[in-house]
């Protein structure tokens, strides 16, 4: 049965720290949901309300793009975000955070707290904040039991290839936008 949480506690942030993959799920008010899988170690919960995760440069930017079209902070739609884990092990469990979701550049004034909780990474772009809402967990009696053989290194090798300056040009052409045309921000405009 499913339990919800006014804030992660102990037990659930030991939970995540073990995962391998989580998932992200963001909305614009109008235009396509978006919901990306994210891998390596760039997950972290920073206390019980609060979770980051550092960005890396993918074909899309549509997490920013949607975070980035709520100028409008104090509104209740603003910037609604979703992270899920799930367990692929013997122990089944699902795990939802909800909240509110920013994002934080390389030039922003928080940047530099956020980014000291990371192992640089080539291709980082951007740091992903939640402020969590309510957390709920489910069975995940349905998920399938995987073992993980490893992490793919195609990203990084990637990025290590095109160099600081091969991923800005990267951004320029194929970040700036959404998919269905809403600013990233990538360049902090």
């Amino acid at each position: 049965m499913a339990k919800f949480y006014s804030e992660l506690n102990e037990e659930l942030r030991r939970f995540i720290e073990q995962q391998k993959i989580f998932f992200t799920a963001t909305a614009p008010k109008s235009g396509r949901i978006n919901l990306s899988p994210k891998g390596r170690d760039t997950f972290r919960c920073i206390d019980n309300k609060t979770a980051a995760y550092l960005d890396l440069t993918g074909s899309g930017n549509e997490t920013a793009a949607h975070l980035n079209s709520y100028p409008d902070i104090g509104n209740e739609d603003n910037a609604r975000m979703t992270v899920m884990f799930c367990s692929f092990d013997e122990k089944p469990l699902i795990l939802r955070l909800y909240g509110r979701g920013r994002v934080i550049g390389p030039r922003h004034q928080e940047w530099d707290k956020f980014y000291s909780l990371f192992e640089p990474t080539p291709g980082e772009r951007q740091i992903i904040v939640l402020d969590i809402e309510s957390v709920q967990t489910s069975c995940g009696f349905g998920v399938p039991i995987y073992e993980l053989k490893e992490e793919r290194r195609t990203l990084v090798d990637w990025a290590e290839k095109k160099g600081k300056e091969g991923i800005v040009a990267y951004w320029r052409e194929k970040n700036q936008k959404s998919i269905d045309g809403l600013p990233t921000k990538i360049f902090g405009d």
